[in-house]
């Protein structure tokens, strides 16, 4: 009887530890309860320029009259020499993408142009950062093109900034490059409804009161930038695939000066 009992107690000695054992191995696998709080989710770094924010509304956009598409080879060239000092060039129109004053685009002299003795300048002071001053062309539009122009930033404390604009459906729709004096950086853009994004750029030295040469290649999706005749950019993008027109651009409070405008389509 009294080895019976040692059996019994034996096993149920052995149960015991196994039953133990089997809920060491359960905790063991249950995983961390959630925190009753849920975690916030990280923000990711905004696109587009450092050196402003896109308005919360885009200013309504006047429709652009017609130009004729310009057939591979065409050549549209201005230097200004012709042109009545004081005056707004002929074949040109003056327009503004974001907000803030009118542009104020003139014919003026400056013995240092490239093509002396006439430039076009935008001379508007206003210091609305998110204010974008247009020239636009109205003698033809482009889709394929090699865009050139030179430019001397004259003064800015906001920015001091010159541009080029292609494939231009209004003055909220368009590809533009750009240099910026006070950045010191060369940025690709589109424009879609009033609002800029980056999507190509590079770091370099843009000096103030000095002539310089933007230049843009633009075939089907590809888009390569020059800067004084260095490729400095190279980006794809598809969203204006169409011809438009093409223009000069500043931004908020630059003085800047522009000369020998060429656009020949390809």
């Amino acid at each position: 009887m009294s080895v019976l009992k040692l059996a019994v107690t034996a096993a149920l000695v052995l149960s015991l530890a196994f039953l133990v054992a089997c809920n060491d191995a359960d905790e063991k696998r249950t995983p961390n309860p959630k925190p009753s709080a849920q975690a916030a989710p990280q923000q990711s770094a905004p696109e587009g320029d450092e050196d402003d924010e896109n308005p919360a509304q885009p200013n309504a956009a006047s429709a652009e009259s017609p130009a004729p598409l310009q057939a591979a080879g065409q050549q549209l060239a201005y230097n200004f020499d012709s042109e009545a000092l004081g005056q707004l060039p002929q074949k040109f129109h003056a327009a503004l993408t974001g907000s803030g004053n009118e542009s104020k685009w003139a014919v003026t002299a400056d013995a240092s142009a490239p093509s002396r003795p006439n430039v076009v300048a935008q001379t508007s002071t206003d210091k609305t950062d998110y204010r974008f001053p247009l020239l636009i062309g109205d003698e033809g539009s482009f889709r394929d093109l090699d865009l050139s122009v030179g430019f001397k930033a004259v003064s800015g404390t906001i920015d001091r900034a010159a541009g080029l604009v292609f494939r231009l459906r209004d003055p909220n729709n368009y590809y533009i490059v750009r240099a910026n004096a006070l950045e010191n950086n060369y940025r690709l853009y589109h424009v879609v409804n009033g609002r800029r994004s980056q999507f190509a750029g590079a770091n370099l030295k843009v000096t103030s009161g000095e002539w310089h040469e933007l230049r843009v290649e633009a075939v089907g999706n590809r888009i390569t930038c020059y800067y004084d005749g260095n490729k400095k950019i190279e980006g794809t993008d598809d969203t204006f695939k169409d011809a438009g027109k093409i223009g000069l651009w500043t931004k908020a409070d630059s003085v800047t000066y522009f000369d020998d405008l060429k656009a020949t389509a390809k």
